[in-house]
């Protein structure tokens, strides 16, 4: 399981700070989410970073029409390392016993809760990854991840 996470974290974890990194996590988790030869785990975060990438994209347009590109942006770097994170963590805790493991995936399920960028009201889809006990990553869609990735580091620093 170990390897598999630390295969996870390889494959997953871009650091894309280029123009249109939205764009390009987009079209690199959307290959990977299609990819029929690709690892199974690898391929539902992908498929959870797309849906989260799209999500932000439509209600953005929607609620926020007048925000800038590098918002956006700034928005999907910080999901796709708030994701990073989470998967760095679960290969830190994979050792400890499952009470601790279950307390930090929970820190990061809540924490994507509790920092909502849109409000939205539609909390089935919303929620549909955080209320899925199969998903690996359980975070809600409608989060703002420059706020949640900054609160989840306080936390875990805090808990180290």
């Amino acid at each position: 399981m170990k390897k598999i996470l630390i295969a996870l974290m390889l494959m997953i974890g871009m650091n894309a700070q280029a123009q249109d990194v939205f764009q390009e996590l987009r079209q690199k988790n959307k290959a990977i989410a299609e990819d029929t030869n690709a690892n199974g785990l690898v391929r539902a975060i992908s498929m959870f970073k797309l849906d989260a990438l799209n999500y932000l994209a439509i209600k953005m347009q929607e609620e926020m029409p007048d925000s800038s590109v590098y918002y956006l942006d700034s928005q999907a770097f910080a999901m796709n390392n708030y994701v990073t994170f989470y998967i760095q963590k679960l290969v830190q805790y994979n050792e400890m016993p499952k009470a601790l493991q279950e307390e930090m995936t929970k820190m990061f399920m809540d924490t994507s809760k509790n920092h909502p960028l849109f409000k939205d009201k539609d909390k089935e889809m919303v929620l549909s990854y955080y209320n899925n006990g199969e998903s690996l990553v359980r975070f809600s869609l409608d989060t703002d991840w420059e706020k949640a990735l900054e609160d989840i580091k306080k936390k875990m620093a805090k808990n180290e």
